[in-house]
């Protein structure tokens, strides 16, 4: 006879019991019954048959995502070995540094510390299901291929500590949303002045890390007014310039300012002391002037750091108000002068 089977969800193991009614959760939070008249299988071989066929994977990963993967493999000088599990005929799935999800898609590509030398293909933006790709602290060269930028799945690009050269490309503002969330590109060569319609896509951004480069021009402030999660932003070890902008008044969620050692000048501008929701703020050596009068507004900081620049008068009193502060920098700390400090930047 007939056993009659419903199933809710995907289920990784089922148990089978013969001439019983059951029900048990899955991992998803689904459940299944079965209903079991009389079988004239035998209970074991029918369990087998119904485990291989719920655990085995239908297929495996598509030839193009495959052949996206093989790409990057065939431009790098070193593959940390990666050859030994990236092969043909097998399932990228399985690969290491590699995560697919039910639907076999590339979901994570994580090959950090791997000793990886050459450039980074551009056919990685393929992956069409990729969330998340880490290739830091490997000896990566060449550029950071706009492909990644503009991927319309990736959530965080961390490509931090290699040796990419050039600058980042403009995204035209028609560009459609992207969901990028974290883009972290510190501690490598990047050179030119940071994008300024690039951040009008991103909608959805986190946090901004290009520290240790060598950008050029001024912070940009578009992702304030772009972006509402908008949280962190990381540029110091750069040579930027100018004012620190008043449209940083715009970060209503900001808590992480960074943007010591470049060459940024003026007085802090009264819209920063108007983020109350900054609890990192780090300035150190630049060129900047004025007072800190309102420094105290800025009550939920955690840790202030502006040593190194040419500010003047008295350390407000009103800074001991500020209850969470428990690491305060050299505010005063004597300044070399800016003929001096231009050479080492």
């Amino acid at each position: 006879m007939l056993s009659e089977w419903t199933v809710s969800g995907n289920c990784q193991t089922k148990i089978f019991r013969m001439g019983s009614s059951t029900t048990t959760p899955c991992s998803n939070g689904f459940s299944y019954s079965r209903y079991t008249k009389k079988s004239h299988m035998p209970s074991l071989g029918l369990a087998l048959v119904l485990l291989v066929s719920l655990v085995s994977p239908t297929s495996s990963c598509t030839e193009q995502e495959k052949s996206s993967l093989l790409q990057l493999l065939a431009g790098l000088s070193q593959d940390g070995d990666l050859t030994t599990s990236w092969r043909h005929g097998t399932d990228c799935c399985t690969w290491e540094g590699i995560t697919c999800n039910q639907d076999r898609k590339v979901t994570d590509v994580s090959l950090a510390s791997r000793g990886l030398e050459g450039p980074i293909s551009p056919f990685l933006g393929n992956l069409t299901g990729l969330l998340r790709l880490n290739l830091s602290r490997n000896l990566l060269s060449g550029g950071l291929p706009l492909e990644l930028v503009s991927s319309s799945s990736i959530l965080v690009l961390d490509i931090s500590f290699n040796r990419l050269t050039g600058g980042l490309s403009e995204l035209p503002s028609s560009t459609p949303a992207r969901p990028l969330q974290v883009l972290n590109i510190s501690s490598n060569l990047l050179t030119g002045i940071l994008p300024s319609t690039t951040w009008e896509v991103m909608k959805s951004l986190v946090v901004f890390n290009a520290s240790s480069n060598r950008f050029t021009g001024q912070i940009p402030t578009t992702p304030c007014v772009s972006a509402p999660s908008f949280a962190v932003l990381e540029l110091s070890f750069n040579q930027l310039s100018g004012n620190i902008p008043s449209g940083l008044g715009n970060c209503s969620v900001l808590k992480l300012l960074g943007a010591g050692y470049n060459k940024l000048s003026g007085t802090l501008p009264d819209e920063l002391f108007k983020v109350t929701s900054l609890e990192h703020l780090s300035l150190p050596n630049n060129w900047l002037e004025g007072a800190l009068d309102d420094i105290s507004k800025l009550i939920n900081l955690v840790t202030l750091d502006l040593g190194g620049n040419e500010l003047s008068g008295n350390i407000p009193e009103s800074i001991g108000g500020l209850k969470r502060l428990e690491e305060q920098g050299q505010l005063c700390k004597p300044v070399q002068s800016k003929k001096t400090r231009s050479s080492f930047q």
